[in-house]
């Protein structure tokens, strides 16, 4: 059954039309997470039955944004795109989506669990703030981006599991905050490769960093300190977290399984002390899924 799923969304979106395709348009997002956010597909599958699909509709969603900024030559056109799910979003609530297989999807997590369109509205705008080529000025103003962005994301992941409860939202916060400083480090090699640095300036500045230490690949001490600090950030929320976790519901655990990944990532860092172009630190571990499961029994984050 898995396997004529898969099949379906090699269909071109260009063919691909609402009517009749339910399939394909829950195939198209399942196999866009897939490719284009491994870990999330995996938590995502970790999931109730009864939340997946609306999960990977809003992945999906997460992940057509997070493409918009590669894939543009100009700002311009990134707007454009960007306006482009802004107005889907308008119209999924208006009760008429547009024919895309994704906005299909997400309209009816929309419509089964009355997700709440703020946190759709502040992913989008967030994203298109990030637009402009330059690094964060600070820290804060990354945890900023984070919260609006993968905060945002965990809230209507909880939504679809039919929580409501100011200490699931306190750590969702939290470990979403988590969540963006870690995908800032990962992207360092990718964008230090690409002559663009990203790191909050603040933090650089305190260490006498330059972005051409990060775009030579330099692994001096003053480089991994500005690692050191914005990683030890990352676990200062992760543990933040987890101290609302005999207030959290049990059955809000399954939207903060990412956590296992961000463990794993901070704990290779400091393995490879702090070097962030360290080719560990670029490997998929293989090891994740069942990782994910042994936490998922276990009922924790």
């Amino acid at each position: 059954m898995a396997g004529r799923t898969l099949l379906r969304v090699r269909v071109p979106l260009n063919r691909w039309n609402t009517r009749g395709n339910s399939g394909q348009a829950a195939g198209y997002c399942l196999e866009l997470v897939r490719k284009r956010d491994y870990e999330g597909f995996l938590c995502t599958l970790l999931l109730p039955p009864e939340s997946q699909s609306s999960v990977f509709a809003l992945r999906a969603f997460n992940v057509e944004l997070s493409q918009v900024k590669d894939s543009v030559s100009q700002r311009d056109l990134g707007v454009m795109r960007m306006q482009f799910w802004r107005d889907a979003v308008d119209e999924i609530y208006s009760g008429n989506p547009p024919h895309h297989p994704v906005a299909a999807e997400l309209s009816k997590a929309v419509q089964k669990h009355k997700l709440t369109k703020r946190w759709l509205a502040r992913i989008i705008d967030e994203r298109e703030k990030n637009l402009n080529d330059r690094p964060y000025r600070s820290l804060t103003e990354l945890e900023t981006y984070a919260e609006n962005t993968q905060s945002s994301l965990l809230y209507l992941t909880l939504e679809t599991l039919g929580v409501k409860d100011i200490h699931a939202d306190h750590a969702a916060s939290h470990i979403g905050k988590a969540q963006g400083i870690i995908t800032c480090l990962r992207a360092v090699p990718y964008h230090s490769s690409r002559r663009q640095v990203f790191l909050p300036v603040d933090i650089c500045m305190l260490h006498g960093a330059s972005q051409e230490d990060f775009i030579r690949g330099n692994q001096e001490k003053n480089v991994k300190d500005v690692i050191f600090d914005i990683a030890g950030q990352a676990h200062v929320h992760l543990e933040h977290a987890r101290s609302f976790k005999e207030k959290v519901q049990g059955r809000a655990f399954p939207a903060f399984s990412n956590t296992v990944a961000l463990d794993i990532y901070l704990k290779k860092l400091r393995s490879a002390d702090f070097d962030i172009f360290h080719p560990s630190l670029q490997r998929r571990n293989n090891l994740l899924p069942l990782y994910l499961y042994v936490r998922s029994w276990r009922k924790t984050y």
